[in-house]
């Protein structure tokens, strides 16, 4: 693919060089004493696409020779905090035609394994941290060939059959690697998936830097995305890059032609040390997840002394944010812009809702070009003023699917009046406008059991299973129930075996052997009976009920 082709054929490695070659000795990327130059960005990432190549990963089969929700590339996994090198990495393997993917690093290894395989991960980037976990399936792991290890604070000692991550790129060449980028090339953003199981959500990358990384809808050559490249932001962003908010937001404002900066506590949300790394480098851009993030970095708001004037725009993405902690931020700073911003793995960016001084609100959001509110039966368009809750849905460039799984691709895209649309399962209603126009979406949340907690996707049924693991436990089921900190919390609702007994602690200790601690209930509540419909579905909606209550 020549670097001189048009808009829908850009490849997002030939947009990122060109913009960094535009402005070479500006700071791209800051992490704690360290402060890349755009050209140092294009160094590292052409070393590590070297390194990638040189152990024989690339792509085998070009994607108009394969099924949408197949992949002719080999796969790397990114099990990494945030730093400067888990963007390389995800840059890195673009450049050597190379699909990254992420990895949720509180993973237990039973899940851990689950992923590795399902992604048939042929590679992994590992922080020293997370080396006794990976260790504990690579017995079980045909497919992985590649280990690249970044030291850390841990102090572990490199896996056998590893490299460090700095010598890797030493020993790679800086020079342009010996492939044609193409925007056909798979991004790739692991996911659950109803069933609680993670999915890998394919993208061209081509499609992905306008739909999910912000890139510029107008451009048609890339001498119009360096034009555009003017944005001038320093963003921080707080969230864990393992999930898509995170990274999106970087490459966003790499497309901009800004600066990426990462806090220096990246193993927890340490309020003090994001309010003081805004101050430091005068961030004008602040990422967060919903009321988990919002409530302590407000606290600290309280408690200390800041002066984070630089500070534009504040953007929640994963989780909602609440109005009054809304206006709690812009009592502390009313010149600043809150948005909303809501997305999707499987749709990119959808709607947005902006909040500023004199007065917020949530759960709104006006409608967005691409956008719309399909029936319930997924046979049709609802209209602004229709009472109905239908889907949010996405038209126009989308994922491919999900990596392996045509049936579950084929029912999160369906084709409606011959149209293929993303759902990824908001249920939503269409207000009127009051002017005509294409109306305001009012959301209600997933029509699943998924929990959103802190900006995690808990997945009921996962849980549920985990819990069952217990030899005490005789039914299960779990639901999600309001929390003030994490916007949702598991609660498990059990009826224990006859004979048996077994104590909270026991029961989650069981749990987590099998889920992360973050999906462990918070409650345990002991019933008689689980309510059920005749065909043995657990009724979510009294689960619900008991769990408020």
């Amino acid at each position: 693919m020549s670097e001189s082709a048009t808009a829908t054929e850009l490849a997002l490695a030939t947009v990122l060089e060109a913009i960094g070659r535009s402005r070479p000795d500006e700071e791209c990327l800051v992490f704690r004493d360290r402060r890349f130059t755009w050209a140092d960005l294009e160094e590292r990432t052409r070393r590590l696409a070297n390194h990638l190549l040189s152990e024989g990963l690339g792509c085998h089969t070009e994607r108009d020779q394969l099924d949408a929700h197949a992949s002719g590339q080999d796969h790397v996994a990114v099990y990494l905090h945030n730093g400067n090198e888990y963007l390389e990495v995800m840059v890195g393997a673009l450049k050597a035609r190379v699909a990254s993917l992420n990895v949720n690093y509180r993973y237990v290894a039973e899940e851990l394994l689950y992923l590795l395989r399902d992604s048939n991960a042929a590679a992994v980037v590992v922080h020293s941290q997370f080396a006794p976990t990976l260790a504990e399936v690579l017995p079980e792991l045909d497919s992985l060939r590649v280990i690249i290890q970044v030291p850390d604070e841990s102090g572990n000692e490199l896996l056998p059959g590893a490299v460090w991550y700095e010598q890797a790129l030493e020993s790679a060449s800086p020079e342009r690697p010996a492939v044609e980028w193409s925007p056909d090339d798979l991004y790739m953003l692991y996911t659950g998936g109803t069933t609680g199981m993670p999915k890998g959500v394919m993208w061209r990358n081509g499609d992905a830097m306008r739909e999910c990384f912000g890139g510029s809808r107008t451009a048609t050559t890339v001498e119009e995305f360096v034009a555009d490249a003017d944005t001038g932001l320093r963003a921080l962003l707080a969230p864990p890059f393992m999930h898509g908010a995170g990274h999106w937001m970087s490459f966003r404002t790499w497309l901009g032609g800004g600066t990426v900066i990462v806090q220096d506590v990246t193993d927890r949300l340490d309020p003090a040390d994001i309010w003081h790394t805004i101050d430091r480098e005068r961030v004008n851009f602040l990422l967060i997840v919903g009321d988990a993030f919002a409530r302590p970095l407000l606290d600290e708001l309280d408690r200390g002394t800041y002066e984070p004037n630089s500070l534009v725009m504040l953007l929640s993405g994963g989780a909602p944010l609440s109005a009054p902690l809304k206006d709690e931020f812009l009592t502390h700073l009313p010149t600043v812009m809150i948005v909303d911003g809501l997305g999707s793995s499987e749709a990119g960016g959808q709607v947005s809702h902006v909040s500023t001084g004199g007065g917020a609100t949530t759960g709104t959001f006006p409608m967005a070009d691409d956008n719309v509110v399909l029936s319930a039966e997924l046979d049709g368009l609802l209209q602004p003023g229709d009472d109905e809750i239908g889907w949010l849905a996405k038209r126009g460039r989308l994922a491919l699917g999900y990596l392996g799984d045509a049936k579950k691709s084929a029912a999160t895209y369906p084709v409606v009046d011959g149209v293929r649309y993303a759902v990824p399962g908001d249920r939503a209603r269409l207000l009127d406008d009051g002017v005509g126009g294409p109306g305001i979406v009012e959301l209600h949340g997933r029509d699943s059991v998924t929990i959103n907690s802190g900006g995690e996707k808990i997945f009921a049924e996962e849980v549920e299973a985990a819990i069952k693991a217990h030899s005490a436990i005789y039914d299960c089921v779990v639901a999600g129930r309001p929390s003030d900190r994490w916007g949702s919390e598991v609660v498990a609702i059990a009826r224990i075996r006859d004979g048996f007994e077994a104590t909270d602690d026991e029961l989650l200790a069981e749990a987590q052997r099998h889920i992360a601690r973050y999906k462990l209930p918070k409650l345990i509540i002991r019933v008689d009976e689980i309510q059920r419909s005749p065909s043995g579905k657990a009724d979510y909606r009294w689960a619900r009920e008991v769990a408020v209550g």
